[in-house]
């Protein structure tokens, strides 16, 4: 990195980190604090508002923006689309933002480049099937649990799991097992289609993960809390909350069709003499247990054999409501 590009990149990165002190950008452009002193002061020479806090390191003055950032092709077109897919995908207030965004980008662009990027932008498209699922209780969820994690506000809700505490699945004759929660929002996501809270339950005394559809009474309670100090990174906590291992071996005829529609819960594939080896990790058997049946003959459960106990019981039910018609 000439030093051009590093005295425009450690303003960046004052204006977004804060305060950095001389041997953390020194760190992150593997370079010396002597430099990094040099940087500083031209910044401060060339009118850069920086100042300094013997120990504490080194910040812009408050209110202070770069110029407007030219963008190339690629880059504006990286930014639209981004913007069309947040706006696809949440709820009425970000997404009016984001075409607000995508407005105020195309303004600025020249005409020779709007005209490109738009020509791009007409041939790319992401469809994320959010479409039929804005409904005005779903928008009214995500935005009061959005403020709720900014207040750092406590919540109480009701929710209904498909399996108990223990992780055994509830039977088909039972309803969902309905609990009433308190817990301290985290972060939102959406995977796999659906939008999930990571937040930390005061029942449980730990971090969960709460799928939004199966959140219901939402109240924002006045109580506020401090939030822990770990990240979190709610797709990862996901997957490492799986505590059940399993393993399917799929037929060599579908193994290209595997690999293109995996699970969410699949860790590892691996190519066989006999086909196409899946490893998931689980928290229950439901989790895997319909994408296994759209497989059809062409999956076989190796392990765990409750897995396979619970495909077979659920097969046979199928053919015995197809029975019970003739």
């Amino acid at each position: 990195m000439n030093r051009t590009d590093r005295l425009l990149a450690i303003v960046l990165e004052l204006q977004g980190r804060g305060r950095l002190r001389a041997e953390d950008l020194a760190a992150i452009f593997e370079t010396s604090k002597r430099t990094i002193y040099r940087d500083l002061q031209a910044l401060g020479q060339a009118g850069v508002p920086i100042v300094s806090i013997p120990g504490r390191g080194y910040s812009l003055v408050e209110g202070y923006f770069l110029p407007p950032l030219s963008f190339t092709t690629d880059e504006a077109t990286l930014l639209l689309l981004g913007a069309d897919v947040m706006a696809q995908s949440f709820d009425t207030y970000y997404r009016d933002a984001a075409q607000a965004a995508s407005r105020k980008i195309a303004g600025v662009l020249p005409e020779k480049l709007r005209a490109d990027v738009q020509a791009l932008r007409e041939s790319i498209h992401f469809i994320t099937g959010e479409q039929r699922n804005h409904s005005p209780e779903r928008h009214d969820k995500l935005q009061r649990l959005r403020g709720a994690i900014l207040s750092h506000r406590t919540i109480r809700f009701t929710y209904f799991a498909r399996s108990s505490q223990q992780g055994r699945p509830v039977s088909d004759t039972q309803p969902a097992m309905e609990t009433q929660r308190t817990a301290d929002p985290y972060a939102l996501a959406h995977v796999g289609g659906a939008w999930y809270l990571r937040a930390f339950d005061h029942e449980r005394r730990a971090m969960r993960t709460f799928r939004l559809d199966r959140i219901e009474s939402l109240t924002i309670l006045d109580a506020t809390f401090v939030r822990r100090a770990d990240n979190v990174r709610l797709r990862a906590t996901l997957e490492e909350e799986g505590t059940l291992t399993a393993r399917i071996l799929f037929a060599p005829e579908v193994a290209r069709w595997v690999r293109e529609e995996p699970s969410f819960y699949v860790i590892a594939m691996e190519e066989t003499p006999d086909g196409l080896l899946v490893t998931l990790r689980l928290r229950t058997e439901d989790d895997a247990l319909g994408w296994l049946l759209g497989w059809g003959r062409h999956a076989r459960v190796l392990e765990p054999e409750t897995l396979r106990e619970r495909l077979i019981a659920e097969a046979n039910a199928i053919l015995c409501s197809y029975q019970d018609e003739q």
